[in-house]
């Protein structure tokens, strides 16, 4: 019926004088069609003819139409899309998630889920992790060793000037961490090179107003504590989001050129303490010694003292209670007074002679001469 219609058409045209339309190609099935036959069905692998009774023939039959066909992989690649925003948070991490660019919310640890690229955005800084930053020296290798030869000196950032105008070479790392993600992402573009930059400066701030004998000897935990507040306070005022652990000194030293001065002048200062200290410990033995013996001292002088004056006391009460009986009755004082007295004497004399008055009148009064109650030695045996 279609194939009449077209023949009607170009006799139409040709009747008018004008030239027939291309016909539109046609394939061996119109052509089957026209002349009566059934048409062969297309394998979907290709240009082959196979039997209406084959599976492939209904197969190829059932098409999916293009529109739905199109709304399925849209579908598909939607859902995908979708699931592109989940997201998991480690333990030592933190979520920061920007909408179109902006700061939204902060996540913590465990999965989550934000809107895919472009709408919102996820950075999981390590908030846990200590990072170190090296100012006069850097670590060579990947151990951050502290070792002298795995060391490689930085003069232009270890060269500083002490309070009384002299120059030493300090190397020092400092321990940081992150405090404020949000801080530390969006207000800084080069935090380690901030930390680094603001390290040198605080330490030289602390170095020029310190000696470098207290920077070289005794002095270092005092610095070390001092440039870390002060470091602290200028990452503050920067809005950096980083939190200053320590700060501490790998080595202090002058200069090449004049470091075997400074080495005799350190051993001399040495000397110097050692005899202090030597000094001041014989002083604490000495000094003690004497207190103790001078109290000794004064001690028994006040016992003496005290002694002294209650034994006068106590005679001269002894002679006032006296007088008052002689003066009642003097003989029999007297007579009392001198039985006490010869009692007195001869109760210390070990041998006594006793005469009446007629034989005490014939005789020669003697003292006894001292050695004479000595016991003699023996004699040896006389030689013939």
């Amino acid at each position: 019926m279609n194939w009449d219609w077209d023949k009607l058409q170009e006799k139409r045209q040709r009747q008018q004088g004008q030239n027939p339309p291309p016909r539109p190609p046609r394939d061996q099935d119109d052509e089957a069609s026209e002349r009566g036959e059934p048409r062969a069905r297309r394998t979907p692998f290709g240009k082959g003819r196979q039997p209406d009774g084959n599976p492939f023939n209904r197969l190829s039959q059932m098409r999916v139409p293009k529109g739905r066909a199109v709304i399925l992989v849209v579908l598909a690649v939607v859902v995908l899309w979708l699931l592109s925003g989940i997201y998991i948070v480690n333990p030592d991490e933190q979520g920061v998630v920007l909408r179109f660019g902006k700061y939204d919310r902060t996540e913590g640890p465990g999965p989550h889920y934000a809107w895919p690229v472009p709408i919102e955005s996820v950075y999981k800084p390590h908030v846990t992790q200590v990072l170190r930053s090296e100012v006069g020296f850097r670590s060579v290798g990947q151990s951050a060793t502290f070792q002298q030869g795995q060391l490689r000196t930085i003069p232009e950032e270890a060269s500083m000037l002490t309070g009384d105008e002299n120059i030493v070479n300090v190397q020092f790392s400092v321990q940081y961490k992150i405090s404020d993600p949000v801080q530390y992402l969006f207000n800084v573009s080069a935090p380690t090179a901030l930390v680094r930059n603001a390290a040198e400066a605080a330490m030289r701030e602390v170095i020029g107003n310190s000696q470098i004998d207290s920077a070289i000897t005794d002095g270092k935990l005092k610095i070390q504590s001092e440039a870390t507040q002060l470091l602290q306070q200028i990452l503050n005022r920067y809005g950096a989001g980083i939190q200053v652990i320590a700060v501490q000194l790998q080595d202090v030293h002058p200069p090449q050129d004049v470091i075997d001065a400074f080495k005799d002048v350190a051993s001399a200062r040495e000397d110097k303490s050692r005899i202090i200290n030597e000094a001041e410990a014989y002083r604490n033995e000495l000094l003690p010694k004497a207190r103790g013996q001078a109290a000794a001292l004064r001690n028994q002088a006040e016992a003496y003292n005290a002694t002294r004056v209650r034994t006068a006391e106590g005679d001269a009460s002894r002679f006032d209670a006296l007088r008052q009986e002689h003066a009642k009755a003097p003989k029999v004082t007297e007579q009392r007074l001198y039985y006490e007295a010869m009692e007195g004497i001869l109760s210390g004399a070990k041998d006594k002679v006793l005469m009446d008055g007629a034989a005490a009148g014939r005789v020669l009064p003697y003292l006894p001469l001292p050695g004479l109650d000595q016991p003699q030695a023996p004699r040896g045996p006389e030689k013939k």
